[in-house]
C-alpha cells in the first residue's frame, strides 16, 4: 500500500516525529503545538489515509519513522504488537485513554517527546496518563 503522501521529514533528527490517527482529538493537538510549535506532528486524514484500516495507518507509521498517536485502545494496540511479533517496524504509538484531561495528556506527550530519542519507543506502547 502506497497511495499515501510521504511527508517531508524536519532537521532536529533527535525528536520524536508524530502521527495522530483520524479520531484523536485535535484540540490536544493544537494544545501541543501552541506549547511547542517544532513539533512534528502531522494527521493520518492530511497524508490521504481518511477511514485507512488500522494496519495501513501502523504501515504508514512506520515507512514514515512515526510515532501514532491514538486514543484506540483496543484495535490499535492489537495491530501494533502483531507487528512486532511478525517482526515488523513499529515506531511507538502513545494511547491516550479519552478519560485523561487535556491539559495532562498535553503535558505527557510533550515530556515523551522531549525525552525520548528517535526511535527510543520502537517496538512499544506507551499508555498515557504516565501517572
Amino acid at each position: 500500500m502506497k497511495d499515501y503522501w510521504p511527508v517531508k521529514k524536519t532537521a532536529n533528527s533527535n525528536m520524536l516525529l508524530l502521527v495522530a490517527d483520524e479520531n484523536f482529538n485535535n484540540d490536544i493537538l493544537r494544545g501541543l503545538l501552541r506549547r511547542n510549535p517544532s513539533l512534528d506532528i502531522v494527521r493520518i486524514q492530511d497524508v490521504g489515509l481518511t477511514h485507512a484500516l488500522d494496519s495501513d495507518v501502523l504501515e504508514w507509521a512506520a515507512d514514515e519513522n512515526r510515532v501514532l498517536l491514538t486514543h484506540d485502545r483496543n484495535t490499535v494496540t492489537k495491530f501494533a504488537y502483531r507487528r512486532v511479533v511478525e517482526g515488523k517496524r513499529m515506531p511507538g504509538v502513545i494511547e491516550v485513554n479519552r478519560s485523561v484531561p487535556m491539559s495532562v495528556a498535553i503535558e505527557d506527550i510533550l515530556l515523551l517527546t522531549v525525552l525520548s530519542k528517535d526511535r527510543e519507543l520502537e517496538g512499544q506502547i506507551v499508555y498515557l496518563p504516565l501517572r
